[in-house]
């Protein structure tokens, strides 16, 4: 969607990203490296593109072979296994394999400006091992943050002074070129963005804690951010510059900001075996539906996304079949890519 709206739709882009989905898609805590998967093809030497034929092995899963198959642009697996040390050096080869015209490290909703003591803070991690990587290359990289606080994780205002002036406000029209997507990738924040960016507003509740995000004029735009500036502020970024394993981050991680999101993602693991999904009864599901709207409008939420009523009614993940049932019983209330709660 930005690649689009800042190039254009004829050249095609390379977009590394992680293979670390939330755990009603992935049942294994932590992030994916290569040799979770079958059929990657190689780009250089630690470099890996997932085709639409690739395959996560199980039990792990991963939204990444079937966002392959419906993007028109190179998907390529950035593995964290290898800490910060390992992120730079699959960077670096990128940059010299492909001479690219420009490098754009973009984060939707800020926390990657987090400086790791904001009470609010949930997955610092993953931000900043990119980060930290990414200010050891030796590329100009441009960073951008769209959709400021639509992560629930770092208030709008704390981020507004480091902006610069915007780069884009996305559009409806923008969010037509990534089409049917946002109907089954259960990105809570890219949904949002997308969702301001088509005219929501009012607050949405979000992930298993039923974050309130506001949705405002402010979502659905994009601001560069001086690459510096972010290092000097993120605490946790700075301190993982040299390290060569995930575990190594991790305790940084611990030490800095008090926790590890991939602690988190363990103990929700253990928690869900003992606490498997209920079945798919439409009924039973649109009458405990019914009494989540109920509490949710008296907290004055407008809008959910469909990860939150899969986590709040404790159903299997966010399938295209429970989707439909949703849809399809109550389709006025399908603010598409969001669920809106109603009067």
């Amino acid at each position: 969607m930005l690649h689009a709206a800042l190039y254009g739709d004829e050249d095609q882009a390379v977009i590394l990203t992680y293979a670390w989905d939330r755990l009603l898609i992935d049942p294994l805590p932590g992030p994916r490296g290569a040799d979770s998967f079958t059929g990657l093809e190689p780009v250089t030497q630690s470099v890996w593109s997932v085709s639409a034929e690739a395959q996560p092995i199980a039990p792990a899963g991963s939204t990444l072979p079937r966002l392959a198959a419906e993007l028109p642009h190179i998907l390529a697996l950035l593995d964290p296994h290898h800490g910060a040390e390992g992120i730079t050096r699959q960077l670096e080869e990128l940059v010299s394999h492909l001479a690219p015209a420009s490098i754009d490290l973009l984060d939707v909703g800020g926390d990657i400006l987090a400086q790791g003591d904001e009470p609010t803070l949930k997955s610092p991690l993953a931000d900043a091992l990119t980060l930290a990587a990414c200010c050891q290359v030796n590329a100009p990289i441009r960073l951008l943050v769209a959709g400021p606080g639509l992560d629930g994780e770092i208030s709008p205002d704390d981020l507004r002074p480091l902006f610069g002036t915007p780069v884009h406000t996305f559009t409806a029209e923008d969010v037509e070129t990534i089409g049917s997507i946002l109907e089954w990738h259960p990105s809570e924040a890219t949904a949002m963005l997308a969702a301001t960016a088509r005219g929501a507003r009012g607050i949405c509740e979000v992930r298993d804690a039923g974050l309130p995000v506001p949705l405002t004029d402010k979502g659905p735009t994009v601001h560069k951010v001086d690459l510096d500036d972010a290092v000097s502020r993120n605490s946790l970024a700075r301190a993982i510059m040299t390290t060569a394993t995930l575990d190594e981050a991790e305790a940084h991680s611990r030490e800095i900001c008090g926790f590890s999101e991939i602690d988190y993602e363990r103990n929700k693991a253990a928690w869900r075996t003992e606490r498997p999904p209920t079945k798919l009864d439409p009924d039973d599901v649109l009458s405990r539906l019914d009494q989540f709207q109920s509490e949710a409008r008296a907290r004055g939420v407008t809008h959910t996304t469909f990860r939150h009523i899969t986590e709040a009614l404790n159903l299997a993940a966010p399938s295209v079949t429970s989707c439909r049932l949703l849809i399809h019983s109550r389709p006025g209330q399908y603010d598409a890519p969001l669920w809106s709660i109603g009067a």
